[in-house]
Order: C-alpha cells, then structure tokens, then sequence
C-alpha cells in the first residue's frame, strides 16, 4: 500500500497579487450595470491609463471573477472561445443584440454601449 502525501499547503504571501492596473480595470467591470457593456477602449479611456491590449490583457489574466462579459471589443463581436457563455450571460441580462450577416450574433453596440455614468439618484446617510 502506497502512502499518500497531503496537499501542499502555500502561505498567504506566496498567492500572487494583482497588479494595480488589473485592480483598477476588474473594478470598472463591476461597475458596468447588467444588460450593458465598455468596450477594452472604453475602460482604458474610463481609467485614463493604458489602452484597449493592456485591459484586454487584464481581463484575460484576471477578469474570471467579475462580469467578463461587459467588457468587450468595439465591433460587437462575442469573444472568441467564450461565445456560448457570453450570449447566455446576455440573454439572461437582457443585453440588446442584433443578427449579424453571416448570421451569428453580435452585441448592438449603440444600445448596449456604457458611457461609464453611474444613475442619479437619492443618496442614502
């Protein structure tokens, strides 16, 4: 009978961090209120740091855990390899979009488009 070793067990400090930049853009995607979307230009404008590769890059290493979805590029084009898990996302948030001439579906980028404003309202003491 082999004896199994237990898992290893790594130190809080040995977790990588995130670097500050893919901070700041994961907590614009938060941001972006269901149904609408920023494009990877839209976020680095937003931030005012960076461009369009750089928040690409950060969504790509890090953006797992917040709404990936609302983050998109400009022509409306699904992300590739994450279509099918993009457009359920879409429909069950009631994000607008259109049939493409090819037939496949893209994002309506003049309806979904976030300008990044949040909602006016009554504020809460």
């Amino acid at each position: 009978m082999s004896e199994q070793r237990p898992p290893e067990i790594h130190a809080i400090d040995e977790i990588p961090e995130i670097p500050e930049y893919a901070e700041r853009v994961l907590e614009v995607a938060e941001q972006i209120p269901p149904g609408r979307v920023m494009t990877y230009g839209d976020v680095a404008e937003w931030l005012g740091d960076g461009g369009p590769r750089q928040v690409g890059r950060a969504m790509a290493l890090y953006g797992g855990a917040v709404p990936w979805w609302r983050v998109v590029r400009s022509d409306g084009v699904l992300l590739p390899g994450h279509e099918r898990r993009a457009l359920e996302q879409y429909r069950v948030e009631a994000t607008p979009l259109r049939t493409a001439a090819d037939g496949g579906q893209r994002l309506d980028m003049r309806r979904a488009r976030w300008d990044g404003a949040l909602p006016e309202g009554p504020t809460h003491t």
